[in-house]
């Protein structure tokens, strides 16, 4: 199993400077969303890319020997404003029909945070457009992998576990963070947390992401680098390692100058 990292954590630049800046750091592969790890062009609005541009951001990687193993989105999935969900769909798309060339074998996503209180109609919106964009990876033979999140409509690995049960599709893959699913009221539960999420999701993991969690002295639950909090990274590798061989994991929450020690950290339990 490979550590990767999230592009963008080098903040946004050329994708030549950011191949040159992860070929130096030893990263082999990165979860990408090009709108925020790129400003060579505007990449906020569908239709910019093509085969050529694609396949030149692939070289330029893969000078420094590094691929990309997700492709990200990071797009609001249940928009009530039609226009601009419809505008934010076509961006899944467009990523989506550009994956292969990219060498990116998924497109990922959180499903976005609320609008207000969430209505039956918020969710019935939700499940479309992920029953839309998935139409679309099946096109072009890639997965779509969604992401569960606190604060995003959906929050727990159960919610997730549903909204994959509306959209019968083999094309739906999953990215698991049981950092994300860390709150203050169940972070002493942890490795419970954890095991039911590789329960509900485990068959469907794709890619894996790593940030770490710990309470702070005013109860409340801070995010860190892995390897710089409590979360029990031992039984997180062991439930992934056993479940899901192979899959990429993306570090998160990382400065550049913690980006070597945490992937060290999390090697560390990769058997």
């Amino acid at each position: 199993m490979s550590v990767g990292l999230l592009a963008h954590l080098f903040g946004q630049q050329s994708y030549q400077s950011l191949a040159s800046r992860l070929g130096e750091k030893g990263f082999k592969h990165i979860q990408l969303a090009m709108w925020k790890a790129f400003d060579n062009y505007d990449f906020s609005k569908p239709g910019l890319l093509s085969p050529g541009l694609a396949d030149d951001i692939k070289e330029e990687l893969a000078k420094h020997d590094v691929k990309i193993s997700v492709l990200a989105s990071y797009l609001h999935l249940y928009q009530r404003d039609e226009k601009e969900r419809e505008l934010t769909l076509q961006r899944y798309k467009e990523c989506i029909r550009y994956a292969k060339f990219l060498g990116a074998p998924m497109v990922a996503t959180e499903t976005g945070p609320p609008e207000g209180e969430v209505t039956k109609e918020d969710w019935n919106t939700l499940v479309q457009s992920v029953k839309e964009i998935t139409a679309e990876a099946e096109k072009w033979g890639v997965f779509f992998a969604l992401e569960a999140a606190g604060g995003h409509m959906v929050d727990t690995a159960r919610k997730l576990k549903d909204l994959i049960d509306e959209v019968p599709s083999s094309n739906i893959g999953v990215v698991i963070d049981p950092g994300n699913l860390m709150t203050a009221e169940n972070f002493s539960r942890q490795e419970e947390v954890m095991e039911e999420a590789f329960e509900l999701l485990g068959d469907r993991v794709i890619a894996a992401h790593a940030k770490d969690r710990r309470m702070n002295d005013k109860g409340e639950l801070e995010v860190l680098p892995a390897g710089q909090g409590t979360m029990n990274y031992e039984r997180y590798m062991e439930l992934l390692q056993a479940q899901k061989p192979q899959v990429p994991i993306i570090l998160e929450e990382c400065k550049p100058e913690e980006m070597l020690d945490s992937k060290r950290y999390v090697e560390s339990f990769l058997k």
